[in-house]
């Protein structure tokens, strides 16, 4: 599976890479003790401590050595702070209370190299919240909600449009392995039970347009496809909450969401048990 990822590009480390403690070790007193209690953390994630509440001594360390250093406004003590959200995002999958951490570090240290890049770490964080509540409502029994756009060859496209066919709402991309070592099983569904009603909404994430159009002739995928050559940047996949390919939804001829990422069998089975009914 392919993931969209922000946060290995927004931090400037990760706080418990051994790179981070090594560069540590080589500066001043912030630096060191910063240093030590990483070391500990270490410890305690290896011994199977890995809740706020099972770290909790250690996360009042953290605060005290921000109080400690809080005159200092530099590189150094920033790093504390987001060492301190790096694990509320990282560990404990608290990204509200990682996305609190990263704002005081914009509002107190904004001349830091840590300070200065908090605008893109929030909005890293922002999107990925956002993307989770969106998911939240695709769920199992849902409509899947409709849009107006045009496929590959400019002809209108929607969900609307494949009522009382059942359809897979397909989010993938040609430079997606997973994608493509299911493509054989979505392609034998389809020939199987298009006559019968079952059809394919592709959503490409692919940059290159005609790349695309020789990848889709070559495998002989005639379903319509959406494209807009942007990548992770995809207007459907954003506004479907997609963070990761291949990404399906099998819908029913009432336009509600059956199932979610089938796969192998799995997918041929269902389409047969929804026509049959």
């Amino acid at each position: 599976m392919k993931t969209r990822s922000f946060l290995l590009t927004a931090f400037v480390a990760f706080f418990l890479s051994s790179g981070f403690i090594a560069c540590a070790a080589e500066k001043g007193d912030a630096e060191t003790q910063l240093q030590e209690l990483i070391t500990k953390i270490r410890t305690d994630l290896q011994d199977g401590k890995t809740t706020a509440v099972a770290l909790a001594d250690r996360l009042k360390e953290f605060d005290l050595l921000i109080e400690e250093h809080k005159a200092e406004k530099s590189d150094a003590v920033a790093q504390i702070l987001l060492a301190k959200a790096s694990l509320y995002l990282q560990v404990f999958n608290d990204p509200e209370t990682g996305l609190k951490l990263i704002r005081q570090l914009k509002a107190d240290f904004p001349e830091t190299a840590q300070g200065k890049n908090a605008d893109q770490m929030i909005g890293g964080i922002e999107s990925e919240l956002a993307a989770q509540k969106i998911q939240e409502n695709l769920v199992v029994g849902a409509m899947f909600p409709d849009f107006n756009e045009k496929d590959l060859d400019g002809n209108p496209l929607s969900v609307a449009g494949y009522k009382g066919k059942v359809v897979l709402i397909d989010f993938w991309a040609t430079w997606c392995g997973p994608c493509i070592s299911e493509l054989p099983n979505v392609l034998a569904t389809y020939e199987e039970y298009h006559g019968k009603g079952f059809d394919i909404l592709g959503i490409s994430l692919d940059n290159e347009e005609e790349a695309l159009k020789t990848f889709i002739e070559k495998r002989k995928m005639p379903w319509k496809q959406f494209f807009d050559g942007k990548g992770w940047g995809n207007k459907l996949a954003g506004q479907y909450g997609i963070r990761s390919i291949p990404a399906t939804f099998l819908v029913g001829k009432d336009g509600k969401i059956v199932a979610r990422d089938l796969r192998g069998p799995a997918l041929k089975a269902e389409v047969a048990k929804l026509l049959d009914k």
